[in-house]
């Protein structure tokens, strides 16, 4: 018998957003996990608003519908806030109930700038490592350093000269103007964006055309390669080795620790530092450098070194969950600040999901 499309809207409903998601979702596991993180949080999140005045958005259901944004690539706050509207699978995650109105997109990014002005993404990394210790997933010895180019949220013809002398437009157009570059020379030196005025112009290599970028780092543990550390900074040519050198000193303990990572991170003076806080450096050896490599027969002739350049490889992983899933590939903010507390809540969502798929292998 054929059902009658009968259009009529139920005017109370009895189920709650719990109800309808089954019970070997993917998200279940990772909801508990960042519960865990959120009330671990909570004593830092008191402190951050006063006691008195109009409630804001609690920041736990702000977190985990920054979460939600990452696992899903939503590519706005406003399209984020749109399918937690529809979605009820999205309501559950979040933290609301299916009559409770969802908030507007400003109202959203506003109240989520608050938590831009802390710590917060830092802290909620560190307590997902945590986590991860906890289970005995992660190596506390042997550790992968890498970064890469974040193309920044800014045109290249944002890129003017510091003293304004710019090329002359070659057309009427006041809003999109056509300027000719052929012939001009531009550094970061003598230019800046005047949109994002903290974005350098930056190449990975030879032969790459050059973006203004940010230069995301990371430090990955090599068990299974979860993020350690994650720090994004300006694209100057020397961030992945700096930047490498400040978070292996964050490493807590006096052991010694092993650290790989590509040809780029071949020098003396990175490996010097790294031998000076007890860390042994197993980075690819870089031939054609001047004065050849910094890594000798003392350090290669061991076993341990081989093993790390095999395992350094899963750095390019991480980078390309962050890439594409996390949408990072070309970042939305602009500012380093910003920048980077994206990069690093960025970081420990695909923690989660490594730690979910994990413990999914363990059980």
């Amino acid at each position: 018998m054929r059902g009658t499309d009968h259009q009529q809207n139920h005017v109370f409903s009895y189920l709650s957003p719990e109800s309808r998601v089954r019970k070997d979702h993917p998200l279940r596991a990772m909801r508990v996990m960042v519960d865990e993180v959120l009330s671990r949080l909570s004593p830092q999140f008191d402190r951050m608003y006063a006691r008195e005045g109009r409630p804001s958005i609690a920041p736990e259901k702000l977190l985990r519908a920054q979460v939600l944004q990452m696992l899903y690539s939503i590519r706005s706050e406003r399209l984020l806030m749109e399918e937690i509207d529809y979605s009820i699978l999205f309501r559950w995650f979040v933290g609301l109930n299916l009559d409770e109105e969802v908030w507007d997109a400003t109202v959203f990014t506003k109240n989520r700038d608050r938590l831009l002005e802390a710590e917060v993404a830092k802290l909620f990394l560190a307590e997902v490592v945590e986590q991860a210790q906890e289970k005995g997933f992660t190596s506390d010895e042997h550790f992968t350093v890498d970064g890469t180019l974040l193309e920044a949220w800014a045109g290249a013809k944002s890129f003017q000269c510091k003293e304004g002398k710019n090329p002359p437009s070659t057309d009427d157009d006041p809003s999109n103007p056509t300027v000719n570059f052929h012939g001009e020379r531009r550094s970061n030196r003598t230019h800046e964006s005047k949109t994002d005025p903290e974005a350098k112009l930056a190449r990975k290599s030879e032969g790459k055309e050059a973006k203004l970028s940010y230069s995301g780092n990371l430090l990955v543990e090599n068990r299974n390669g979860l993020i350690v550390k994650a720090m994004a900074w300006e694209a100057n040519g020397r961030a992945e080795r700096d930047t490498a050198l400040v978070m292996l000193e964050q490493i807590p303990g006096r052991r010694r620790l092993t650290v790989g990572g590509d040809k780029g991170f071949d020098t003396a003076e990175f490996v010097a530092e790294c031998r000076h806080m007890q860390v042994t450096p197993h980075v690819a050896q870089n031939h054609k450098r001047s004065g050849g490599s910094a890594i000798d027969e003392r350090t290669t002739r061991h076993e341990s070194y081989w093993v790390s350049q095999r395992k350094r490889k899963r750095i390019e992983e991480c980078f390309g969950w962050l890439k594409t899933v996390a949408l990072l590939r070309k970042v939305r903010h602009r500012g380093l600040f910003k920048v980077d507390w994206v990069f690093t809540f960025a970081c420990a969502t695909y923690n989660l999901v490594r730690l979910r798929n994990l413990l999914v292998q363990a059980a």
